[in-house]
C-alpha cells in the first residue's frame, strides 16, 4: 500500500500571514492547487489557507435575528460570529482568514488514511511532517493521481 511519502508533493508553494489575499489567489489558481500551508519567518506550519476560505469571504453576512423587549435587544444567536463574519469580509491578508487548526500526516501514514480524513473532515490540503520539519503536502490531485499508476 502506498503511503503519504510515496504520493506528496515535496516542493511544497507555502505563504506568510502577511501575503495579501490577492496574491494567494493568483497562487492557488495558477498553480491549480486547492490549498497552501502557512509559515512563520522561520518556515514552521503555523496554519493552512484553502480555496474554501477565500470563497467564504464574499459570502453574504448574516444578520442575527433579534427581539425587542421594551427598551433591551435580545440576539437570539451569537452575536461572535456576527463579528466574526464582518473580519472575514474585510479580511485583506491571509492572517486574517487562515486556520490555525491544521491536520497533519507523517511520512509513514497509509493512503487510505489520508482518503479517510479528506472525506471525513472535509480537508484537502494536508501538510506531511517529520517531527516540527513540513517535508511535503498532499492534495486531492496527489490522491487522484495514484489510480493512473
Amino acid at each position: 500500500m502506498l503511503n503519504a511519502s510515496d504520493i506528496m508533493t515535496t516542493e511544497v508553494i507555502t505563504v506568510k500571514k502577511e501575503t495579501p489575499l490577492k496574491e494567494l489567489a493568483e497562487i492557488l489558481y495558477k498553480n491549480r492547487i486547492n490549498g497552501v500551508p502557512v509559515v512563520d519567518d522561520e518556515g514552521l506550519l503555523i496554519g493552512i489557507i484553502c480555496e474554501s476560505d477565500l470563497v467564504r469571504k464574499d459570502k453574504k453576512l448574516h444578520i442575527p435575528t433579534v427581539v425587542a423587549l421594551f427598551d433591551a435587544v435580545f440576539y437570539l444567536e451569537s452575536s461572535k460570529n456576527m463579528e466574526k463574519e464582518i473580519k472575514q469580509i474585510n479580511a485583506t491578508t491571509v492572517e486574517e482568514l487562515f486556520s490555525r487548526k491544521v491536520v497533519t500526516v507523517d511520512e509513514k501514514t497509509p493512503i487510505d488514511e489520508i482518503a479517510t480524513i479528506m472525506t471525513q473532515k472535509k480537508i484537502y490540503t494536508i501538510p506531511v511532517m517529520d517531527g516540527n520539519r513540513m517535508v511535503g503536502v498532499i492534495g486531492k490531485g496527489d490522491v487522484i493521481r495514484t489510480f493512473l499508476t
